[in-house]
C-alpha cells in the first residue's frame, strides 16, 4: 500500500535498509527511532523518549498512536512468526530489490 499510494518502490527500499539516511523528515526519523527502540527493547523506554517526539511536534495522543502501532505490529509479526503463515502471492509482484529488503524472516524468496 504504501508503495503504491504514497512512495515509489525506491524510497520504501531506502527507508527499510536505513530510514536515518532515506531523506525522511527529522521527525520522522524520531518517530522510527522510538519505534525501532520500542522493538528491541521496550523496557529501556524512558520519559525522555517520549520527551523526544514531543520536542519533534508529537502530541500525547500521536505519541500513543506510534507506541500502539508499533506495538501491534510487533505482536502480528511474532503471530505469524509463531503459526508459520506464509506471505501473501502479491509478495511475488514486488520488485526483486524491495522483496529483498522487506524480507527480514527469510519467506520471501520462496
Amino acid at each position: 500500500m504504501l508503495r503504491s499510494k504514497f512512495l515509489k518502490s525506491q524510497q520504501v527500499e531506502a527507508i527499510v535498509r536505513d530510514f536515518r539516511s532515506a531523506g525522511l523528515p527529522a521527525n520522522e526519523v524520531a518517530m522510527l527511532e522510538f519505534a525501532v527502540k520500542l522493538t528491541d527493547h521496550a523496557y529501556k523506554i524512558t520519559p525522555r523518549d517520549v520527551d523526544g517526539l514531543r520536542a519533534h511536534g508529537f502530541a500525547d495522543e500521536e505519541i500513543i498512536d506510534i507506541a500502539a502501532a508499533a506495538a501491534v505490529r510487533n505482536f502480528i509479526s511474532k503471530l505469524v512468526d509463531a503459526l508459520g503463515a506464509e506471505p501473501d502471492a502479491s509478495v511475488h509482484e514486488l520488485e526483486p530489490q524491495l522483496r529483498t529488503a522487506l524480507d527480514v524472516g527469510g519467506r520471501l524468496g520462496r
